[in-house]
């Protein structure tokens, strides 16, 4: 039988985060500093030496003092200890192979609250459903899905933010929300995983399209098109899957979608600007180690469109220009000469 939801904040004694990129480093300090021990589970063993030696991240966010109660460590074991929520940040290329690792060190089934925003390309699995599969422990009424529009230097520097975490447990959402929520960084909750999980995913591939119509030169007009008709996308295809469209015009939707399309720290749009600008793919990703998820899920997000019959132009353009080899002036070309329709 589920366990339930039901926690105090108080009850939580240990928090785990796996994951020492940016997102997840920043996430950790935000946790320490409200008091909870936090052990930060970083996969490049030298890294976390260096982290625990300088107090800083200076991979994945140079400049930003880790608190005292933040501890870096690379044995998974050592960071899933006593644990009794779990955060997991880690690239969605990377996630089943984490997740592996951490299931024989989950004594007990922890809070679980997922940070990754992407889609498993190979089986077109959403976090939560890998969660399902590869840590059945671990029941739906004890995992929170945590999305929005957060750049995680604004957020570690204190710029005020507002986020949301979904669960189909009412009462696991609320208790997320009250863990993770300071002065500076607003929780809103929402019943809708699907909606969530797929808003904070297939925001990146648009942010690609939006950074190549930057690149090219083009205007405030372009983007604003891109974003509204991207967000139209990403609706149809959350309603196919089961979502609410209406998760869509909140922060994990537009919210998020209007950030990553217009943010010079946004990655996806910073990919898309030098495709634009006539770079290779690979010479844009061998400039840093941060990873650009947009790239990825643009090949899911494709195969997804054609699995549920959903028409997803510019995700499809997207897809043809990072995997096909399409010129960015063809891709622009081919989204205005379709055939006329209704909004």
């Amino acid at each position: 039988m589920a366990r339930s939801g039901r926690h105090s904040v108080k009850a939580v004694k240990r928090i785990a985060v796996i994951g020492g990129g940016s997102w997840g480093t920043t996430l950790a300090g935000l946790l320490a500093r409200k008091g909870f021990p936090v052990r930060l589970w970083v996969y490049e063993p030298d890294l976390a030496r260096t982290m625990q030696e300088t107090r800083e991240n200076p991979v994945y966010l140079p400049g930003y003092r880790l608190p005292a109660r933040l501890e870096a460590v690379s044995d998974m074991g050592d960071a899933l200890e006593r644990a009794d929520l779990v955060v997991f940040v880690v690239p969605s290329h990377a996630a089943r192979n984490v997740l592996k690792q951490m299931r024989p060190h989950l004594k007990r089934a922890p809070l679980l609250v997922n940070a990754t925003k992407g889609i498993e390309t190979d089986t077109l699995l959403t976090m939560s459903e890998l969660f399902r599969e590869i840590v059945p422990e671990v029941p739906a009424s004890r995992q929170a899905f945590l999305s929005g529009p957060s750049f995680a230097k604004e957020v570690a520097r204190g710029d005020p933010t507002a986020v949301v975490v979904a669960s189909h447990e009412p009462a696991t959402a609320q208790h997320v929300q009250r863990v993770f929520s300071t002065p500076f960084f607003r929780v809103y909750t929402n019943p809708d995983v699907t909606g969530v999980e797929l808003g904070g995913a297939l925001k990146n591939v648009i942010a690609i399209a939006a950074g190549v119509s930057d690149g090219l030169g083009y205007g405030h007009n372009t983007r604003a098109a891109l974003i509204t008709r991207g967000l139209v996308e990403m609706a149809r295809l959350g309603e196919a899957m089961g979502a609410n469209p209406r998760t869509f015009a909140g922060l994990a939707g537009m919210g998020d979608l209007v950030l990553t399309c217009t943010g010079d720290l946004s990655r996806n749009r910073r990919v898309g600007l030098k495709l634009g600008q006539g770079m290779r793919l690979k010479d844009i990703l061998a400039e840093t180690p941060m990873v650009a998820e947009g790239i990825r899920t643009a090949q899911a997000a494709y195969r997804l469109s054609r699995k549920y019959r959903v028409e997803m132009p510019i995700t499809e353009q997207v897809y043809l220009l990072l995997y096909r080899g399409k010129k960015p002036s063809a891709t622009v070309r081919d989204l205005m000469g379709r055939a006329l329709k209704p909004e």
